[in-house]
């Protein structure tokens, strides 16, 4: 079983106690008690505690030594029986990181809470990161993450800012390559001037040339007056050219000149005009694969890849998913005036699984839909779309790759395909059941179905089951 960390359990009931206890031992994590209140610190700082789940009463009986030590504690999830409410005290010392809880406790909410809890804690790593990298508010504000690579990205972003080099991003749609573009220009001494971006991608090629360098009056039919260009505009400043993998021939001409000698020609114009600008490019597409294909220039490639920076792509940073997850909740139930409370583990566990072809800008957007469409509540496996279930079955059971042997299943009289078909099919679902002990959730992740889908077929099936 995985280790999901160590929890610290004090209450003096016993049964509540027991039953927490059992419960999240299930779900991986390691468990810690304390008895006494006497015992509550030491045992803190002995089992390097993460989450600790208290009775509001057992707090009660190491005040006002927990008023002067709860600096300690990473978060704290605070059991209050019936009748009981915290002291404005209480609340004074309790900040983002403590959550409360009525008794009875529902073991739902519990395991939402600690994953709030977990996600906090993930938030506030990524603050102390910021701050020992040397990462200031701009960098923490604008990406996230607290993985490896996000840490070695952070950290070439910071180097790579103090200079006024030219800087090739690289990475997958959806990664954030604007981001740390702009987190490039935050952090150097150009941030007081422009940020101006440009998707090479998005502009007709016709109007490009215009749109980067300007024209002047009269210089082609429409130009009705004289323009300042992208390049004038970012003077003393920084330009994104975004997509610059689809920039066409004649203008990596003209932008290689620009790079070269600090100067360019505004359409129609016949003097060239001086600029100082600092340029940061971005593809998502392999430009040395394009320079041996001859469809980019190999002398701008050179020119622009003084200072590479590759972006991971999500699934090579999957710990960042669940701080992530939160950072798009919290923001979108603000915006959507929602109060979708969290993830569930199941949820969340199959989210962390998915390949994320659309990196995070996809994870944003499902996020999104969510919200809107939830409004309220905990977050199941049957909400996520189909897609992303499947993508949970891919990582979770080992994929049978060596093909069925069809030759000989034909009878010679022949046979009745919609029968042969059923039957097929009531097996694999038996089987999965079997492997499963019964479980319906988990049969379901077994033959890529959502848990309804399943236990629809077993009643139309008429298939033995029970509800579980």
């Amino acid at each position: 079983m995985r280790d999901n960390g160590t929890i610290l359990i004090a209450d003096s009931d016993v049964k509540t106690r027991d039953l927490v206890s059992a419960f999240l031992t299930y779900q991986g994590y390691s468990i810690a008690v304390a008895n006494e209140g006497a015992t509550f610190f030491d045992t803190i700082k002995k089992n390097n505690v993460d989450i600790v789940i208290a009775d509001l009463a057992y707090l009660g009986l190491i005040a006002p030594d927990f008023s002067e030590r709860s600096t300690q504690l990473n978060s704290l999830i605070v059991l209050i029986g019936y009748g009981e409410s915290p002291n404005a005290e209480f609340k004074k010392k309790c900040s983002d990181s403590v959550f409360s809880l009525p008794k009875p406790v529902n073991l739902d909410e519990l395991e939402s809470l600690v994953m709030r809890a977990r996600e906090y804690q993930s938030m506030k790593m990524f603050d102390r990161c910021s701050v020992a990298s040397g990462h200031n508010q701009i960098l923490s504000t604008s990406m996230t993450g607290t993985s490896e690579p996000m840490r070695a990205l952070f950290e070439m972003i910071t180097k790579v800012a103090a200079s006024n080099a030219t800087v090739l991003i690289q990475g997958e749609s959806g990664t954030g390559k604007e981001l740390a573009a702009r987190a490039i220009h935050q952090l150097s001494d150009r941030n007081s001037k422009k940020f101006v971006p440009v998707n090479c991608a998005a502009i007709p090629d016709d109007l490009l040339e215009s749109e980067l360098f300007g024209h002047v009056k009269g210089s082609f039919t429409g130009a009705y007056a004289n323009r300042a260009g992208r390049f004038e505009m970012a003077d003393k400043g920084t330009l994104f050219l975004d997509e610059i993998g689809d920039m066409k021939a004649n203008l990596q001409v003209k932008l290689l000149r620009v790079l070269q000698n600090r100067e360019f020609e505004p359409v129609g114009a016949s003097k060239s005009q001086k600029v100082d600008v600092r340029i940061v490019a971005a593809t998502n597409k392999n430009l040395e694969e394009l320079v041996v294909s001859r469809d980019f220039r190999e002398d701008l490639y050179y020119r622009l890849s003084v200072i590479p920076i590759t972006i991971p792509p999500l699934r090579e940073r999957r710990d960042d998913i669940p701080l992530l997850i939160h950072t798009f909740l919290t923001r979108f139930n603000a915006d959507k005036r929602h109060a979708v409370k969290g993830f569930s583990r199941d949820s969340l566990g199959i989210l962390c699984n998915y390949e994320w072809p659309g990196n995070v800008r996809e994870l944003e957007n499902l996020v999104e839909r969510l919200v809107i469409l939830k409004g309220s509540g905990l977050i199941t496996p049957d909400d996520l779309p189909e897609k992303y279930l499947s993508g949970k079955q891919i990582h979770a059971v080992p994929v049978q790759t060596t093909p069925l042997a069809l030759d000989n299943l034909l009878p010679e009289g022949g046979i009745c395909l919609n029968t042969a078909v059923d039957e097929f099919e009531n097996n694999l679902i038996m089987q999965a059941l079997a492997r499963s002990g019964g479980n319906k959730k988990e049969a379901a992740l077994l033959l890529n179905l959502k848990r309804t889908t399943l236990i629809e077929k077993l009643k139309k099936k008429n298939l033995a089951f029970s509800e579980d």
